[in-house]
């Protein structure tokens, strides 16, 4: 509605939905450090070099050579099939998850995925169980639909159990939103004890469980584990994504469920979003994975991202204060920093900038906490050299700060 003051002079008025929900925090500090003499590690940003740029350039001549307009054509919403039947052969053969490719939804990005799932199972009020700290992008996408969050505390192992009781006897929830692998933005994994208890606790219960997986095939230590509810619980949504390992800005993700009912609706949803996923970019990716050692490729991504864990966990041991706590990932691209209670990482971030360094405090990944004493450091955008530097400026304003 577009209400008149006078001739020069318009009003909109905006949905309470987009004035409740934040915008990415992460986005607008992005546009301050991406100055050339701000060390960042502020963006979940994969590193440049893993990019397998020459294979994509021979893929895209390929896709195009071998299926001419149709790559330029409308598509079918689901996604191209002979992804969605890679991608389902895939599950089968590394996580034993019987899938077929109509259980497969290509979408843009796993982002998109999060939205279209707060459409389709959240009405107003109705209950999200979240992760404490949790991802941002998630709390966005889902805030959009104006639910009630209810906030369960991520220990180092996984989702505190008693917490998640409580949370599940509200009756307006509706699904649990995780990450149990490499979980943004602490870093940590869900031990296969706690995804056992989990998975006993939730089956009790009729509500969706969301495993979002972006970073599953990036370990670098220890042993893979077997995910929560995928192939054993009814409402199981598992999201998948190639931007961590092929290339984020084909923004290509991809959802699964063996629900009908759910796969159902969220098609519709995304009927009304976008008809389909960027065709184009679906044939490229594809062509790119059945004529490459695909394998081969995340074993060198893995390489570089244990490298650049090892420098940032060396330089926090060398340079950061003893009471400075921080979480050691086994995989992923993130380590989660705990400073001493009362404290603000907020604070410290604009300190941090003024050494021309940069962080994301811990705010953003919270649905009713400010000034935590918390904040998340990324290590897969810059090279060993950089890293030490930049944690080094930290430990000398974390010093000064709690010694």
């Amino acid at each position: 509605m577009i209400l008149i003051k006078d001739r020069d002079d318009y009003f909109m008025q905006f949905s309470e939905k987009i004035l409740n929900t934040p915008s990415s925090f992460i986005r607008n500090i992005l546009k301050v450090t991406d100055a050339p003499d701000v060390i960042s590690f502020a963006g979940g940003l994969p590193n440049p070099i893993s990019f397998p740029t020459d294979a994509l350039q021979k893929s895209i001549n390929a896709a195009i050579e071998e299926n001419g307009t149709k790559i330029f054509q409308y598509s079918t919403t689901d996604g191209y099939l002979s992804l969605r039947q890679y991608i389902a052969d895939k599950y089968k053969k590394n996580y034993g998850y019987d899938v077929q490719p109509e259980d497969i939804l290509i979408t843009t990005g796993s982002q998109q995925a999060l939205e279209l799932i707060g459409k389709v199972l959240l009405n107003k009020g109705d209950g999200a169980i979240m992760e404490e700290p949790g991802y941002l992008g998630a709390i966005q996408a889902f805030t959009l639909a104006e639910p009630t969050f209810y906030s369960v505390t991520l220990e180092n192992d996984g989702l505190n159990i008693e917490e998640l009781e409580k949370a599940l006897q509200n009756p307006n929830v509706k699904f649990i939103y995780t990450v149990p692998n490499f979980q943004n933005p602490t870093g940590l994994t869900y031990s296969k004890e706690k995804r056992e208890q989990i998975y006993e606790v939730v089956k009790k219960y009729d509500v969706a469980l969301i495993e979002d997986d972006p970073y599953g095939e990036l370990r670098f230590e220890g042993e893979p584990l077997p995910y929560i509810g995928a192939g054993r619980l009814e409402n199981s949504i598992l999201l998948g994504s190639f931007s961590k390992t092929v290339t984020p800005g084909m923004r290509l993700g991809f959802l699964i469920t063996k629900n009908k009912e759910i796969m159902q609706h969220i098609v519709t949803a995304k009927q009304a979003t976008d008809l389909h996923t960027n065709i184009f970019s679906q044939y490229v990716i594809y062509d790119y994975l059945a004529n490459n050692e695909y394998q081969e490729h995340v074993n060198k991504i893995i390489t570089l991202y244990r490298e650049q864990s090892n420098a940032m966990l060396d330089a926090i041991a060398k340079y950061f204060p003893s009471n400075i706590k921080y979480t050691k990932p086994e995989g992923g691209m993130f380590i989660w920093v705990t400073l001493p209670e009362g404290s603000s990482a907020l604070q410290l971030f604009h300190k941090a900038m003024e050494e021309k360094v940069a962080f994301v405090p811990g705010d953003p990944f919270y649905t009713s906490k400010t000034n935590v004493n918390t904040f998340r450091l990324n290590y897969t955008n810059a090279t060993p050299e950089v890293i030490e530097e930049g944690i080094k400026r930290l430990g000398k304003i974390l010093h000064d700060e709690f010694e």
